[in-house]
């Protein structure tokens, strides 16, 4: 799995409610539980970029659009000291990756208001948007280029006359994994309307970075154009501007993250995995530009993952690291040494996101998160603490939220694990409670101790129906070093789940949970989970929400876009060597003795967790008699629902669901729920 999936985790809920304005001011009276009605109101900050001159800060705010029934994604700017707070952007198409111009009088970004995604400008005082790029493809990555007279951006190769002829008269077919188109790179000359010049070729680059002089780029390229190959056969290169000259410079074997030139020009700084098995980026790494061996400047056995890296000055490295349930900023020297935390966010409480440096990497911008607080812009001063800047949400904080903390408990073989517990709204000690269980995906990822409500995993909105909601960072988890993480590697549905299952147990032990009223879902490796609790765990769980789950490890491997990524970090050995563990550790193998209701939904379009994954599942159990199964699935959406219908039905469907088999403890054997739940969409 990859880590696109932490969006099930993250996710705002597009949900149309008639009776809400578009203004988030809430009554101070009110002292309700967090519902489903309060996440359409949620805003979200994105992207955060500060200006040249340290002076001003733009970000993407993330709003529900009620008239246009779909989010909205808008261009805000405030001042570092707070003040200032205005909206930048406002069109249906919507506005992503600001940008600023090297003089600071204008925002760059990305927008699809023609038929594609093109770069355009807006002027910070005011005035309308301008479009800058015409490509005929649409650009997904793009960057000023040093001396502030070009840009540089991605495109795809276009299709050729010949193509859109045969395709116009029905011979489009499909080539699998064949007739790819490159992703380029693309020089455009602001000052001028001629098109851009092409300088790539014959290889797909993913992303960039300009050295300080403007005369080489650092690019991450693979041999072909595939999410596959993105995920493990990332390299980067150096590309020598004047000669359009391409010479690889890391062997990194496995995933890559970001990389970054030293203030001189001198080295870059990168992260990336341990190996071709550690199945998330972990480490911390410099090398020298003109050649020389990488130095791993990650400690020994750190215990936990490296997510971003920068330099604060030319001889400090500065990188983000998940540690546990907390973040935390570090430094160290780029010749090697100990490590310096600056930065830790379990002392505030507050989650902080992926920064944006200004020039000189004295100041920084990333948004916040808390248990009580989903999204807001911090600045901070490097060496200082950071300062909030925005209250999006306010009226959050009138509302009854259940108690979020972190539990810890002993598995079965004894490690320790560490999960989230979200307590009742109201909870009294002594009553045991119907309990959810939300896996995330992966499972290279992890839960942290911020805010985690999100459309298919609505923690606050069920704790304010008095369920019991349990996060596990189950082993396989990222946070907790590659140890930790490679628990699960040739041992899919072992451990790691079984630490789920520990986790369910404490807590009926603790009095918290009701053993009789568990319910469990997931999406993509925790949809996974789903299953495998639906099958083999039947007798733990009276109902599981699958959600682009797997269900059938033998033909998944055949039927994923990320086959490789699945070899090399998760399954370590080729079907032909595990014919009986892929058979076994699939939930179909279990299927005949589910007694679990079982929700299944998933995206028709999905190439990463194939729909006939979510089939097989399905057609197993009512072969076998299964009186409570049902599967829905959503046309167009692929890995995860993006739309808002979509995201609509999901939210309500589990809820009512669990209402059912869960809460109101219903048999299995009686009716489903209801199939029709229009009344619910807000139409």
């Amino acid at each position: 799995m990859n880590t696109l999936v932490i969006f099930f985790v993250v996710g705002i809920a597009l949900v149309v409610v008639q009776q809400f304005a578009a203004s988030t001011s809430r009554s101070r009276e009110e002292t309700h539980p967090f519902s489903v009605h309060d996440m359409v109101a949620m805003k979200r900050i994105s992207d955060p970029q500060v200006s040249p001159d340290g002076q001003w800060i733009v970000f993407d705010l993330k709003v529900i659009d009620l008239e246009e029934n779909k989010g909205r994604s808008d261009l805000w700017l405030v001042r570092v000291d707070g003040n200032g707070l205005r909206r930048l952007t406002s069109h249906t198409a919507g506005s992503s990756n600001p940008r600023w111009a090297p003089d600071g009088k204008s925002i760059w970004f990305l927008s699809s208001r023609t038929d594609r995604s093109q770069v355009w400008r807006i002027p910070v005082d005011g005035g309308e948007a301008s479009v800058i790029t015409t490509s005929e493809t649409s650009v997904s990555y793009f960057h000023w280029h040093p001396d502030a007279q070009h840009l540089i951006y991605i495109a795809e190769t276009p299709e050729s006359a010949e193509e859109k002829k045969l395709r116009d008269k029905g011979y489009g077919f499909i080539f699998y994994e064949e007739n790819l188109k490159h992703r380029n790179l693309y020089l455009q000359k602001v000052s001028e309307k001629t098109p851009a010049e092409q300088i790539t070729q014959d290889v797909t680059i993913w992303d960039f970075e300009f050295s300080p002089d403007g005369e080489k780029i650092a690019v991450s390229t693979s041999e072909k154009n595939l999410i596959d190959y993105r995920y493990m056969f990332r390299k980067i290169f150096i590309l020598d501007l004047k000669s359009k000259k391409l010479d690889q410079l890391t062997e990194n074997e496995g995933k890559l993250g970001n990389y970054v030139f030293s203030p001189d020009g001198s080295m870059l700084v990168y992260a990336a995995a341990l190996s071709r098995n550690d199945h998330q980026v972990s480490q911390v790494y410099v090398i020298p530009i003109n050649g020389g061996e990488s130095q791993n400047l990650t400690e020994p056995n750190f215990r936990g993952h490296v997510e971003w890296v920068a330099w604060k000055d030319a001889s400090t490295v500065l990188y983000r690291a998940g540690e546990g349930m907390w973040t935390t900023f570090s430094t160290v020297p780029a010749k090697g040494g100990k490590r310096k935390i600056v930065l830790n966010s379990k002392d505030s409480g507050i989650i902080y996101g992926e920064p944006d440096l200004n020039s000189d990497s004295r100041f920084a911008a990333f948004t916040g998160s808390s248990p009580q607080n989903p999204s807001d812009l911090y600045y901070w001063k490097v060496d200082d603490k950071p300062k909030r800047l925005t209250t999006l949400n306010p009226w959050i904080s009138e509302k009854k939220l259940g108690k979020q903390e972190i539990v810890r408990y002993k598995s079965r073989d004894g490690a320790d694990i560490e999960g989230i517990l979200i307590y009742p709204v109201g909870y009294k000690k002594g009553t045991a409670y119907p309990l959810i269980v939300y896996v995330h995906g992966g499972p290279e990822a992890h839960y942290s101790q911020r805010w985690i409500t999100g459309y298919s995993t609505p923690g606050q909105v069920m704790a304010g129906k008095e369920y019991a909601i349990f996060y596990p960072n189950y082993r396989a988890s990222t946070g907790y070093g590659v140890e930790f993480a490679a628990v699960g590697y040739e041992d899919p549905a072992g451990k790691e789940f079984d630490d789920v299952a520990d986790g369910i147990e404490y807590l009926i032990n603790q009095g918290i949970a009701d053993k009789n009223r568990v319910g469990l879902a997931g999406g993509s490796y925790g949809g996974f989970a789903s299953a495998w609790f639906a099958t083999y765990y039947t007798k733990m769980v009276k109902a599981v929400c699958m959600f682009v789950g797997i269900s059938d490890l033998i033909s998944k491997h055949g039927t994923t876009d990320i086959a490789y990524e699945e070899l090399y970090v998760h399954s370590g050995k080729p079907l032909e060597e595990a014919w009986d563990l892929n058979l076994k550790r699939s939930p179909i193998y279990w299927a005949h003795q589910s007694q679990t209701a079982t929700l299944i939904y998933g995206g028709a379009a999905d190439t990463r967790v194939h729909p006939s994954q979510s089939m097989e599942l399905y057609r197993r159990m009512k072969m076998n008699n299964h009186p409570a199964v049902r599967l829905v699935q959503y046309p167009g959406e692929g890995h995860g629902n993006r739309k808002q219908p979509g995201r609509i039905d999901v939210l309500f469907r589990q809820m009512e669901w669990f209402d059912w088999y869960v809460k109101e403890n219903k048999p299995i054997t009686g009716p489903m729920p209801r199939l029709d739940l229009s009344d619910k969409y807000g139409f």
